[in-house]
C-alpha cells in the first residue's frame, strides 16, 4: 500500500490560519507583531526565500522589515543594526538570512540578537533551554518537522527515530525534540558506517543530509514516518534526499519535495513571530506595574 502523502501546503495553510486569529486579538489590542529580516548579499535562492517570507507575513498581517544589505558589509555595520533593532519596540522578532558571506561571523552574529526576539531559534540561550526541555523559540525546520509528524497520529514516544544529518540548523535541534518526546534517537551523518542499518529500523525517519535520493527503498522500514528535510537543485528541479516514488510504496507516511517541509519553516517562524511578540508584550506590561 502507499505511503500517505503528508501535505505540507494543507497543513502549513491551516497553522498559518492560527497564528492569524492570535494577530488579530493582538492588533484588537494595539499590537503588530513585527518580523525584521537582515539579507546579506544576493544569494537567489536566499532572495526568493525571503520574498516568500515577506508575502506571508503582508498576507497574514505581521509587519516586516526587510534590511538588504550588500555581501560586502563589515561585520560591525551588520552588528551595529542588529543591536538597533534589539532596541525597537515595533520589532519582535529579528532573523538574519543565512548563509552569509564567508567574511561574517554567523556565531558572532546569531549571538547579538536578543533572545526574545530571536524567532529562528538560533541563540545559544535559546539552543540551551531546547537541550534542557525548557520553553523556548524552536528553530523553524525542526518545529516544522515535530508538527508533519504529530499530524499523522503516531506516537513518538518509545518509537525508534533516526535523523540523517547533524547541523545546527536542523539535525542537532530535531534530534533535541524528538528525545524530549521520549523517543530513541540515533543521529547518522556522512561518517556513520553502515547508514541502511540504522535507518532500516527507524519508525521515524527525518532526513536532511542535502544528498539527492539518499534514502531508497530498502532503507526504509515498512510503516515508517519518512520526513524529507533535503532540498537540492538538480538540472533545475528541486529534489529531495528521499528517493520518493520507490520510499513511497513501503513508508505510512512521507513528505514531498517541493510541498512538503519548505512550507512549514515559514508557517512555524511566522508563529514564532507572534509568540514573540505575546513574550515582550507581557515583559513589557509586568515592567509598567
Amino acid at each position: 500500500m502507499a505511503a500517505q502523502i503528508i501535505n505540507g501546503k494543507a497543513l502549513s495553510a491551516e497553522h498559518l490560519a492560527g497564528t492569524q486569529e492570535a494577530i488579530i486579538k493582538f492588533k484588537a489590542r494595539g499590537i503588530v507583531p513585527g518580523l525584521a529580516v537582515i539579507i546579506v548579499g544576493e544569494n537567489p535562492a536566499s532572495m526568493k526565500y525571503v520574498a516568500n517570507k515577506e508575502k506571508i507575513c503582508q498576507s497574514i498581517g505581521i509587519y516586516s522589515r526587510i534590511i538588504r544589505m550588500p555581501a560586502h558589509t563589515p561585520q560591525a555595520e551588520i552588528e551595529t543594526t542588529i543591536r538597533q533593532l534589539n532596541e525597537e519596540s515595533a520589532i519582535h522578532g529579528i532573523l538574519v538570512q543565512l548563509p552569509l558571506p564567508p567574511h561574517l561571523s554567523t556565531l558572532r552574529l546569531l549571538s547579538l540578537i536578543n533572545p526574545a526576539k530571536d524567532v529562528d531559534g538560533f541563540h545559544y540561550q535559546n539552543s540551551g533551554k531546547l537541550f534542557y526541555g525548557l520553553p523556548s523559540l524552536l528553530p523553524g525546520t525542526p518545529k516544522g518537522v515535530h508538527e508533519m509528524i504529530k499530524s499523522t497520529g503516531v506516537t513518538i514516544a518509545g518509537k525508534d527515530a533516526v535523523v540523517v544529518g547533524r547541523s545546527n540548523i536542523v539535525g542537532k535541534p530535531m534530534a533535541i525534540i524528538l528525545m524530549n518526546e521520549d523517543a530513541t534517537v540515533s543521529v547518522c551523518h556522512k561518517l556513520t558506517a553502515d547508514l541502511k542499518a540504522y535507518t532500516s529500523r527507524a519508525d521515524i525517519l527525518v532526513v536532511a543530509a542535502g544528498k539527492p535520493k539518499l534514502i531508497t527503498a530498502d532503507m526504509v522500514k515498512p510503516g515508517a514516518v519518512v520526513i524529507d528535510v533535503g532540498i537540492t537543485y538538480v538540472d533545475g528541479k528541486v529534489v529531495g534526499d528521499v528517493d520518493f516514488q520507490a520510499v513511497s510504496e513501503v513508508a505510512g507516511f512521507i513528505t514531498p519535495v517541493p510541498g512538503g517541509v519548505g512550507r512549514m519553516t515559514v508557517a512555524m517562524l511566522m508563529a514564532n513571530t507572534v509568540e514573540a511578540a505575546a513574550s515582550i508584550e507581557a515583559e513589557r506590561l509586568s515592567s509598567l506595574g
